[in-house]
């Protein structure tokens, strides 16, 4: 890679990183879905707006609860999902997940399950810690820790350490629907999101580095077929 295409890369990394405190799950990208009526589907959301979201903190494995907009955008996520076919659940052991998931797909008779390796990044000694606080006293370190893939924040986990986790679910997610012929749901977190979706989706670790994935509004979904998992480039396309 040139030095220039380094440098691009550096400016859309901190450019990401200073909006998404300012506007945590804010964007106006679409996820991408598509749909079929023969093969096994699964569908992926993040959880509603959290205290420590509004209050511009890191999470981490922190169990903050969500907030009455949290709430409120996980009902509009149910409106979504309402007609759609869903035998599981998995969600985290963290209580913003299993909240929206419970609101999401409330009355769908789903069982739920918890698998710690779709759980939030581990920010280790930044937990509970300002991420403005930390941008305006050292804006570097701050962009590295939140965005750059293998930058671990002390005790914590890099970008790299979470999409080995993720990955191994991952594997495993797709020989259990082939096997069992299920349609299956996430209910996760910002940066497991982000590494599931470039499991599925192929995309260049820096786009996934700066993705802004919504606050419990919208779910991407991908087809499960006996050969390859189908993903839409187009958002809401139909397949067989």
């Amino acid at each position: 890679m040139g030095k220039s295409n380094k440098i691009d890369e550096a400016i859309r990394l901190t450019a990401s990183a200073f909006s998404s405190i300012l506007n945590p799950g804010k964007t106006k990208k679409k996820l991408p879905k598509i749909e079929s009526s023969k093969y096994p589907e699964i569908y992926v959301f993040r959880h509603g707006e959290t205290y420590d979201n509004r209050n511009k903190v890191f999470s981490g494995r922190r169990d903050t609860e969500v907030t009455a907009r949290g709430k409120k955008q996980a009902r509009i996520l149910a409106g979504k999902l309402k007609n759609k076919e869903i035998d599981v659940c998995i969600v985290s052991s963290l209580v913003r997940s299993k909240d929206t998931a419970a609101i999401a797909l409330k009355g769908k008779g789903v069982k739920f399950e918890i698998d710690d390796r779709i759980i939030e990044r581990d920010y280790g000694k930044l937990s509970g810690k300002s991420k403005s606080k930390l941008t305006k006293e050292d804006p570097v370190k701050a962009v590295k820790y939140r965005r750059f893939y293998d930058y671990p924040p002390p005790g914590g986990e890099s970008g790299k350490m979470v999409k080995e986790r993720v990955f191994e679910f991952c594997d495993e997610l797709v020989k259990r629907i082939r096997k069992e012929g299920i349609n299956v749901a996430l209910s996760t977190h910002g940066n497991s999101m982000k590494m599931i979706r470039l499991y599925f989706e192929k995309l260049p670790v820096v786009e996934v580095l700066i993705q802004e994935n919504p606050l419990g509004t919208d779910y991407a979904e991908y087809v499960v077929t006996p050969k390859k998992v189908l993903v839409s480039r187009i958002p809401d396309k139909k397949s067989g």
